[in-house]
């Protein structure tokens, strides 16, 4: 990979990351976020890889759906492919946040995986299921979540 990429904006929180190149490592840094807890309890955000984003159809792919439930203590992640849900995952070593602490989550994009790293440490991988993954085009965050910094 040549240097990093600039992300531009399509929709609000929806940025275009770059496609992933064959053998290569790919880091996402969702750096410096925070759970909000000012006036609510938080209940949830989600990180989203999307495959062409663009036209708004909810039956596209989704090589990564990585959903945080503040209430079940849950991190799930699946995908879609082909307007069809596949099955999700859970197990996590540790729930590891707490509302108005901030973190630092990566998304390492390996050859058969997607290793998740929340301040340094290993949280969960997920396994590629859309195939190829340069499929995959955009990053969508959403949720009770406050972001300070996308690199």
């Amino acid at each position: 990979m040549s240097g990093p990429s600039a992300f531009h904006f399509l929709l609000t929180s929806l940025l275009t990351v770059p496609v992933f190149p064959r053998n290569s490592r790919v880091t996402l840094s969702i750096a410096e976020a925070c759970v909000p807890y000012n006036i609510f309890i938080p209940c949830s955000f989600s990180v989203t890889l999307l495959c062409d984003p663009v036209d708004n159809n909810t039956s596209k792919d989704v090589g990564l759906l990585l959903v945080v439930n503040f209430t079940e203590k849950s991190i799930i992640r699946d995908s879609r492919i082909a307007g069809k849900w596949g099955k999700e995952e859970k197990t996590i070593p540790y729930f590891p946040f707490t509302a108005e602490e901030s973190f630092k989550m990566e998304l390492f994009c390996e050859h058969q995986q997607i290793r998740i790293l929340l301040d340094g440490r290993q949280l969960c991988s997920f396994s590629h299921r859309v195939q190829p993954i340069q499929r995959v085009t955009a990053l969508q965050i959403s949720g009770d979540v406050k972001l300070t910094k996308v690199v």
